[in-house]
Order: C-alpha cells, then structure tokens, then sequence
C-alpha cells in the first residue's frame, strides 16, 4: 500500500481553470455544493447522496468517509452542512468569508486546514500593469469519516484530483488523511510551477535591462516585484503549519503519511528559496536599470556641456566685436572680417576634436 502511495504521490497533476459541471461525477448537488460522494474501502460507491444521507450511510456502515467539495458558499448555503458535520463556528466564519493565513487549526471532530492557491496568468507581454499571480483559497475540514473542501477563485478545481485518487483504492482506503495529503501536495506542484513561469518573466526582463538597447522599464521591474511579493505571501506562511503535521502527531492524520507530508514540506521550502532569491535577483535588476538611467542622464549632460563649450567661442568674439567702439583697428582692416571668422572656427574645431577624443562627443 505504502509503495502505491509513493507513486501516487508524485503522479503529473493535470490543470483545469474551472470546475467540469458536464462531468457526471462533479455534477452541482446544491447551489455551492460541487460534488458530494461516498468512499468504502477507497471505492466510490454509485449513486449522487446527499449530504445527510451519504454521512448516514457511512456512520451506518462504520466504514469510508464522505468527501463534499463546495465553491464560494454563502452562510446560509453551509449552514445545513454546518449543523450535520459539527463544524466549529470560527472555521465555518474563516470558510465563507476567505481572505485568511495558511494555517492548521485542531477543533473538536474536525481539522480546519487553509491553504492559498495560486495560477500563473499568462501574457504575451509583461506590461506595467500585468497581473502575473492570480491566488485563491481552499478550506479543508478533516474529521475522521468526512472530508469538506470550499474553494474560494476562479482556479484551483480539485475535479481531476478526485478522479486521480478514484483511480488508487489504495491511497483512498487510508481515509480523509489522504485527500488532505493530495491537496496540499497538489497546491505545493502548483506553486512550482508559478515559480517556473516568474523565473522565465525575470530572465525576460533582465535580457531587456541588459540588452544594447536597454529598455527594460523600471515599471515593469516594480510590478514583477509586487506579483512576486503576492506569490510569497501565499506560499511562505504555509511552511509552518506542514511542519505540525510532520513533527507529531494530529488528530485525524494517518501517521504513515507523516513522512509523505515531509516531502510536500520540502517542496514548499524550495518554492519559498526561489522566491528569496527572485526578489533579490529584481532587486539587483532594478538597480542595474537606475544605474543605465543614471548613466545615460550623465552621458547627455556631458554632450550638451561639450556642445556648450564650443559654442561659448563664438559667442564671445560676436560679444567682443559687438560692443561698437569707435576704435577697434580691426574694424579697418581689409581682412579683419575672414581672419576673426577663421580663427573662431579654427578654435571651434579643436574645441570639438578635442570633447571628441575624450569620449564627450
């Protein structure tokens, strides 16, 4: 069993944007409840159950688990579910309003596990205003016959995820621990894959900054900076609540997948270095951009100070010839005229080699 789940552990998750309401076995049961189903011996047995029926069934046999998967349900959509299952009201207030920490709490029958989903929107152009991260929510409440998922976004679907696990009675048959485990292990892949996606925006933009033309924009820097600290937001705070579940022992957590709860906590320690080091890499990035900038400001300075220069020559011989007296021989003089314009161009030109020569021009 243990061999059937290592491999069901690392198993390619496929990516769904929403929820397949066509499917038979993620058909809508309520107007927020996606899919509620039986589970004897890791076995999906036949049949749509409603909620109370399906707990009842379980209960009645002493064997399996129920698992409903909910999305965005109001207060009074979860009540019914609420009242069934026990739920302690401070996770069921976490649950519908979202906007909430990773984290793990332990309540009376049941663990209440947060978790922030993450997608990666794709562009074809990183802009100022491009969003790049686009996270959600999903609660998982684990008591010891019943699993209940609510999902929070657009992305994130768990459909396929059910479907996987449908096909390793194996893994199933360990009970609600099991799809927890599945979870948080499949959002953990997701944010390895968002930091894959980050890392080629960055390379992009640093190729941009570095480029002869340089034209990486400060903007763009900025917001790959803030989809970045979202991202981060998301993944790091989840680090310590995988550490409960790995350094002890937690109520309604089969022990043998402590050491596979290890592996997830290890990919997330991963996911949360990448971060570390992309928000250090913008930060260099971006310095390297104000620095180009600081550079180029400098080099049009020094162009306009040479240009400057040069023409200060001739402003002050049209100054000094312009001050009319009445005694200034070379105003007599047949070729005064030529030889002043030819010695103002003569000092004009070597003004100008010169600038030239030491790279101001």
């Amino acid at each position: 069993m243990i061999r059937s789940l290592r491999r069901a552990v690392r198993l390619p998750q496929p990516r769904t944007r929403g929820v397949d309401l066509s499917h038979p076995a993620r058909s809508p049961l309520g107007t927020a409840v996606v899919n509620c189903a039986v589970y004897e011996n890791g076995v999906r047995q036949p049949g749509d159950h409603p909620a109370d029926e399906a707990l009842r069934r379980v209960r009645r046999s002493g064997a399996g688990f129920v698992w409903i998967g909910m999305h965005e349900p109001t207060e009074t959509e979860f009540a019914d579910i609420v009242e069934l299952f026990g739920l302690h009201p401070l996770a069921v207030e976490d649950a519908v309003l979202a906007h909430q920490r990773p984290k793990i709490e332990l309540y009376d029958g049941s663990l209440f596990t947060v978790l922030r989903t993450v997608r990666y929107v794709e562009h074809e152009q990183l802009t100022d205003t491009s969003e790049v991260v686009e996270t959600g929510e999903l609660m998982v409440f684990t008591g010891p016959d019943f699993v209940i998922t609510v999902r929070h976004g657009g992305h994130g679907s768990l459909g396929p995820l059910r479907e996987q696990l449908e096909r390793d009675p194996e893994q199933l048959a360990i009970g609600p621990s099991a799809v927890l485990h599945a979870i948080a292990d499949l959002v953990v892949d997701d944010y390895l894959d968002v930091a894959a996606e980050i890392q080629n925006d960055i390379d992009d933009v640093e190729s941009e900054v570095f480029s002869v033309r340089g034209s990486g924009g400060a903007g763009r820097i900025y917001q790959l900076k803030r989809e970045v600290l979202e991202l981060k937001h998301a993944v790091a705070p989840l680090d310590r609540p995988l550490q409960k579940l790995v350094t002890g022992p937690m109520p309604y957590v089969d022990s043998r997948l402590r050491t596979y709860f290890r592996d997830v906590t290890d990919h997330l320690e991963r996911v949360v270095e990448q971060i570390t080091s992309f928000d250090e890499l913008l930060n260099s990035i971006l310095q390297a951009h104000l620095a180009q900038v600081t550079v180029a400001q400098n080099e049009g300075m020094r162009r306009i100070s040479a240009w400057v220069a040069i023409l200060a020559v001739p402003t002050m011989v049209c100054g000094v010839y312009g001050m009319n007296f009445t005694y200034m021989p070379e105003k007599d003089w047949t070729y005064g005229y030529p030889l002043i314009v030819a010695l103002t161009l003569g000092l004009c030109r070597l003004i100008h080699r010169g600038f030239k020569r030491n790279g101001w021009l």
